[in-house]
């Protein structure tokens, strides 16, 4: 247990987080069991570290930060563990990546019923479903996702500011003054373009390459996330691999299920199943016909952030694929976006319709007039007519 805690204090103290996540402040810590769920590389363990200084101190014996990866874990549960640091007067036990003990649900359930005065915060990977696939948390346990940084998160970091986020109403309603207010203290546009391309991940604060780092990610995204979560054999990886890579270079579109399942050599349903396990590994957004889900056939694929795209193929990155990929992603937090029944157009939260387009071009003129245009190549708006960056201002 001493080693535990001198690594819990070194690792508290030497944890950096320039930007506080606003989840931080949405979380109901008095819960007893609560999950963390993100994609891989968007910052949990020093969430979770930010919460432990944040509230405890790094010297603090109540609390005390574990990761799964411990061997030694192989030989002790999580409940074991549990029950000696609750003895010793522990309160807040911090678990990182749970999934990586066998039935770590059955043990936070034994950790649950037997140390009613200990609160447990574990993290976990987005392809795991907390509650459908773990009956023994139902009603016990209180998710929450935490997300890469949003555009905005990444312009207070450039530019010492603390711009607070928008609702979606807030800022169909009041974007002019909204820009009116961002614009004095920053320049947006000289910005967003660095955001596309390396914004997404914590870790381009890093001092390496940040697409190599990334392909390293995406590479743990598929190996440990989707096979050993799903616990899928490892000979069938490349085939993943393949489809994920053949439905990126693509770029948003509608998959065509039959070329694919030839392509990597597996049935239809099969492919269905993988894309919505790259789905859940937030590698990819689908997007279906209102009304639609899973395993329907999607309307479009694209993938889950414009990083991925200069990662994956940076010579083939198309300016409105990237533009719409980074609208549906920042929307995809708090609304539901699905494809409209104009094809260059979504339907978010089953009545905003949405055209992504470029400022310097002319609007079409098939559209509904209650269109909204979310439109790049500019830092400011009018009545429908609102720039691209803003919807960064979501979370």
């Amino acid at each position: 247990m001493e080693a535990f805690f001198r690594t819990h204090t070194y690792l508290v103290e030497h944890t950096s987080a320039p930007v506080r996540r606003d989840l931080m402040d949405e979380i109901d810590w008095n819960a007893r069991l609560i999950g963390i769920k993100g994609t891989r590389g968007v910052g949990k363990t020093t969430f979770l570290l930010q919460y432990a200084n944040e509230h405890f101190g790094s010297r603090d014996r109540q609390c005390l930060y574990v990761n799964m990866n411990n061997f030694y874990f192989q030989e002790h549960g999580i409940e074991e563990f549990a029950g000696e640091f609750y003895r010793h007067g522990g309160k807040v036990l911090l678990v990182d990546q749970v999934f990586k003990q066998y039935n770590w649900s059955k043990g936070l359930r034994k950790c649950y019923d037997s140390y009613p005065g200990l609160r447990i915060v574990f993290t976990g990977s987005s392809v795991m479903r907390l509650k459908e696939e773990n009956p023994e948390l139902n009603g016990i346990v209180k998710s929450y996702n935490l997300r890469g940084f949003s555009f905005r998160e990444f312009l207070n970091l450039q530019t010492g500011n603390h711009f607070r986020a928008y609702t979606l109403d807030e800022i169909l309603e009041g974007h002019e003054h909204i820009i009116k207010e961002i614009l004095p203290k920053a320049r947006p546009q000289e910005h967003f373009q660095h955001y596309l391309h390396h914004g997404f991940y914590p870790f381009f604060q890093e001092r390496r390459n940040y697409s190599e780092n990334l392909l390293k990610t995406m590479n743990m995204m598929t190996e440990v996330d989707i096979l050993l979560i799903k616990q899928i054999e490892l000979k069938y990886l490349t085939k993943i691999k393949r489809l994920f890579y053949e439905l990126a270079v693509d770029g948003p579109k509608a998959p065509n299920v039959s070329q694919l399942a030839i392509d990597i050599e597996t049935s239809r349903a099969t492919v269905m199943n993988y894309i919505k396990y790259l789905a859940d590994a937030r590698l990819i957004n689908i997007i279906y016909p209102e009304g639609q889900s899973f395993p329907k056939k999607p309307s479009k694929v694209m993938l889950h952030n414009p990083n991925l795209m200069y990662a994956i193929y940076p010579s083939k990155v198309d300016q409105q694929d990237m533009m719409e990929t980074f609208l549906v992603n920042s929307l995809w937090k708090d609304h539901k976006v699905h494809q409209s029944s104009h094809e260059s157009t979504y339907l978010v939260d089953g009545h905003h319709r949405f055209c992504v387009c470029n400022a310097q071009q002319p609007l079409s003129k098939r559209l509904p007039p209650d269109t909204i245009y979310a439109r790049y190549n500019t830092e400011v708006g009018k009545g429908n007519l609102i720039p691209l960056w803003l919807f960064g201002f979501l979370y």
